[in-house]
């Protein structure tokens, strides 16, 4: 990082937190990326990935975007199939969510605000 900017590559960067590029537990006074307003992963996924566990008690706001493949967001009542490139989903606080990627997949996800306490079983940080 240099003057406030820095560039990277989304799929090196987050390959040692979970795909997690922005947030509050990047470390903080090291460059931009760390921020409590919002947070930002690069996810690849294998066919057959899915979340260890439900997230339940939600407080934040999220927007995934399909970059390839097929990813499936799971909420209570429904789930939601992101099939074409650029399809998405938001939802808000309130919203108990999984997802399940059954064929390789790559989503952008972006939450706001960035909360602590989300993580989950190994291999499936900050899911």
């Amino acid at each position: 990082m240099r003057d406030g900017i820095y560039v990277g590559q989304a799929g090196a960067d987050g390959a040692d937190n979970g795909g997690w590029l922005l947030g509050h537990f990047m470390p903080p006074g090291l460059d931009v990326r760390h921020s409590a307003e919002v947070e930002v992963k690069w996810g690849v996924h294998p066919a057959g990935d899915t979340r260890a566990e439900w997230v339940t008690g939600e407080r934040r706001t999220a927007l995934l975007v399909l970059v390839s493949g097929r990813f499936h967001v799971e909420l209570r009542d429904r789930t939601v199939v992101l099939t074409e490139p650029g399809d998405y989903v938001v939802w808000g606080p309130g919203v108990d969510h999984s997802w399940l990627a059954p064929e390789p997949a790559v989503v952008l996800t972006v939450r706001w605000p960035s909360v602590a306490g989300y993580r989950v079983a190994a291999g499936h940080p900050g899911s």
